[in-house]
């Protein structure tokens, strides 16, 4: 079954802009004083680039040992620093307690069936500070034609493996807005929004 290591290993960094609400997010990050952040799933490193040129300390955690290579010598390249390991988001994460002011992850959650969407959520609760702030985005089922090409085949409710594309056989859970507030009730969920690519954008305080 196809994963993103192959595609890194086959296509590089795939990703080279910023998503474009890290330019918001980085004053609302200073205005409140964050200086630890983590990006779950950070793939070859382009918002590990984005926020330590901006002069916060920067973690970030992926299950793709290619990405994290190339992240690694992207960062190198740019004589930029990050705290960067090869590990699975459904997995209990290498940080302390309350370890973080912030906690990012853009089109990665998704990618595994609730239970195991949970165990992330979950760990996020436990890494990040009370009043840190979580932003976070994953793709929407409604009102993408062009999701009909992937053939989706439905494996549990919301949860689908595409059939064919680009992503084919990788596990895509769509939220809905019930599902949104339920999995993230520890949080106060600020903005739930659609961004540029029709992708669901979440950002939360921590309770």
């Amino acid at each position: 079954m196809p994963d993103w290591d192959n595609i890194f290993s086959e296509k590089g960094k795939v990703f080279t802009e910023p998503h474009q609400d890290m330019e918001k997010l980085a004053k609302l990050f200073e205005k409140k004083g964050v200086q630890r952040i983590l990006d779950i799933g950070s793939g070859t490193g382009r918002h590990l680039l984005y926020f330590s040129k901006k002069g916060f300390e920067v973690y970030g955690m992926d299950a793709s040992p290619k990405g994290v290579s190339i992240a690694k010598r992207w960062l190198s390249e740019e004589n930029l620093k990050a705290e960067i390991i090869i590990h699975r988001m459904e997995e209990k994460f290498p940080y302390n307690d309350d370890f973080f002011d912030a906690i990012i992850s853009i089109q990665v959650i998704h990618h595994n069936k609730m239970k195991n969407i949970k165990r992330t959520v979950s760990e996020i609760e436990r890494v990040l500070k009370k009043g840190g702030i979580l932003y976070i985005t994953f793709p929407r089922l409604e009102g993408r034609s062009g999701l009909k090409k992937w053939k989706l085949k439905e494996i549990e409710k919301n949860t689908y493996i595409p059939q064919a594309g680009q992503e084919k056989g990788l596990l895509h859970h769509f939220f809905t807005i019930e599902e949104i507030h339920e999995v993230f009730h520890s949080f106060n969920l600020l903005e739930i929004y659609d961004d540029r690519k029709r992708h669901r954008a979440v950002l939360g305080i921590k309770n």
